[in-house]
């Protein structure tokens, strides 16, 4: 009974920890489709008030990325 107990708690505890650092993570935006243009822009707060960050995806294939990214961001996606 003990080791039930115990391994209840242990799983418990490693499921609260995956749940906290997944959760902490940046947003991702979605991937750029094949013979796309996407721009990505990240936001310092909810109102998208300040962009501390981007990512470009040309029609060839380059990506530019400056800044940081953070959990507020816009995506557009525009067929080349």
């Amino acid at each position: 009974m003990l080791r039930r107990t115990l391994l209840a708690t242990t799983l418990s505890a490693a499921l609260t920890l995956a749940t906290v650092t997944v959760a902490s993570a940046p947003a991702q935006a979605r991937a750029c489709k094949i013979d796309h243009f996407c721009d990505t822009t990240y936001y310092s707060d909810s109102a998208h008030t300040t962009a501390v960050g981007g990512k470009r995806e040309d029609c060839d294939g380059t990506v530019q990325t400056w800044g940081r990214r953070t959990g507020y961001l816009t995506f557009t996606e525009v067929p080349c």
